[in-house]
């Protein structure tokens, strides 16, 4: 082989490995732990027993719809990690979700370190995932056809013109923590819509997060509704139904969420801006989760949209 043959299957082989590598530091926002023919009970029984075992506490579930159940998971290590992050709270609850479609039951979870970049943590989170694979099974990531390098996640943003995630919205303010806690709590039960699917309290901090469910119902605003939004923009043969439900962050006295435009968004980078099965048809989600949110909030309603 002459010199310059080498010389080309070199740079042929250097190139491969760099895309390899590439590839493989790609995060996607979901992990599949499996895909059962079992019974949805059975199988939910399974995993509640399987993450217990691995030192995962549940800490709430949420329905939003017929066959998708969503556990709020978190550890002595997601409670340390958020403790020591600005806004970490985000971060603080993992989901796993169990999903019915077609016969078949598929069980899934959130990549714990695609959300630690998300949502911008001084960790990894690595020994979470770590943790989850161990006690649940890793048959593969997805959501977007093509993964995000960590970079990308944690300055992601939609588009130009688009929120980051430091352009979380203001739902309310409060008179001190406990008082914004206490009317989280109260107006997540008062405001017709919201339902709290779980809470966890920071540890060292004055921090609390809430899984917020929302089902307006057929007689509500469409484009606040979990089912609704659902059906637009989780259409994959993997469903990604760990993406709900949304975080509502108490931190110090203030009330906050993070824009529809981020958090939809930061889980489906490849949903289209138009056409079926895109962001033209939940156009008028952003003001409308964040009035209801608002109102979850124990806040006023004053809406603004990125759209």
């Amino acid at each position: 082989m002459n010199m310059m043959k080498r010389l080309l299957l070199a740079f042929v082989m250097v190139a491969f490995a760099a895309t390899a590598q590439a590839a493989s530091d790609r995060l996607k926002p979901f992990l599949l732990s499996e895909v059962t023919s079992g019974d949805v009970a059975q199988v939910l029984s399974s995993v509640e027993q399987k993450l217990s075992e691995a030192g995962f506490d549940i800490v709430g579930s949420y329905s939003p719809y017929e066959g998708a159940t969503i556990l709020g998971v978190t550890s002595d290590a997601l409670r340390s990690a958020a403790a020591q992050s600005e806004f970490g709270g985000y971060a603080v609850v993992q989901r796993v979700a169990l999903t019915r479609l077609n016969g078949e039951v598929q069980v899934s979870y959130t990549n714990p370190t695609y959300m630690s970049h998300a949502y911008r943590m001084n960790s990894d989170l690595a020994e979470v995932t770590a943790a989850l694979e161990q006690a649940l099974g890793n048959a593969g990531a997805f959501g977007p056809d093509e993964g995000l390098t960590p970079e990308k996640v944690r300055k992601y943003h939609y588009m130009f013109g688009m929120p980051y995630f430091d352009d979380a919205i203001e739902l309310a303010k409060h008179d001190s923590y406990e008082a914004a806690v206490a009317a989280v709590e109260k107006s997540l039960k008062e405001t017709k819509g919201t339902s709290r699917a779980w809470r966890v309290d920071v540890p060292g901090k004055e921090e609390t997060v809430f899984g917020v469910g929302m089902v307006k119902g057929k007689d509500g605003n469409k484009y606040a509704d979990d089912p609704y939004i659902m059906s637009e923009i989780d259409f994959k043969d993997l469903r990604s139904t760990a993406h709900l439900p949304y975080e509502v962050l108490v931190s110090g006295n203030r009330v906050y969420t993070l824009p529809a435009e981020f958090r939809i968004a930061i889980n489906f980078p490849d949903l289209k801006m138009m056409g079926s099965n895109s962001f033209m048809n939940i156009m008028e989600t952003p003001d409308a989760v964040q009035e209801l949110l608002t109102l979850g909030a124990g806040g006023k309603v004053e809406t603004a949209s990125f759209w």
